[in-house]
């Protein structure tokens, strides 16, 4: 239930962005959901993508510092609160969320959110128990 994520470290000046995506394009490479974080001097960019290992190999080869960090896709209910449902379910749990953002797909009647947990094996024990739906790597990966 583990979905991949790589997460490439970029210098915050114009034209780095475009390496990143050219590069992944270039090999044939699909972005499925991303995240940017910068500050002043350098970026965080998160990606999921349809062919984990190539995108870190590809990108090694252009000379960025890229790891691979493992996250949780959650299918949450499109409708007011949603969210904060499952939030309620992880918090009731004392899972922290470090961070998340929304994958380009949705999954039924539900869209998908991208979590980062501090524990992600509970908290994926947590989100089951409650019958959330957490999806499979290979099912996010071919969304």
């Amino acid at each position: 239930m583990i979905v991949e994520q790589i997460s490439i470290f970029i210098e915050n000046k114009s034209g780095r962005l475009a390496e990143v995506t050219q590069a992944l394009g270039d090999n044939g490479i699909n972005i499925r959901a991303l995240s940017l974080a910068d500050t002043s001097d350098f970026g965080i960019l998160r990606l999921i993508v349809d062919k984990t290992d190539l995108a870190k190999n590809v990108l090694k080869d252009h000379g960025f510092t890229v790891n691979k960090t493992p996250v949780v896709a959650v299918a949450v209910p499109d409708h007011p609160a949603g969210l904060a449902g499952i939030l309620r379910i992880l918090d009731a749990g004392n899972v922290n969320v470090e961070y998340m953002y929304a994958f380009v797909e949705r999954c039924g009647g539900s869209a998908v959110i991208i979590f980062r947990f501090d524990d992600h094996e509970e908290a994926i024990k947590v989100l089951l128990n409650n019958n959330v739906q957490v999806l499979e790597g290979e099912r996010v990966y071919n969304m």
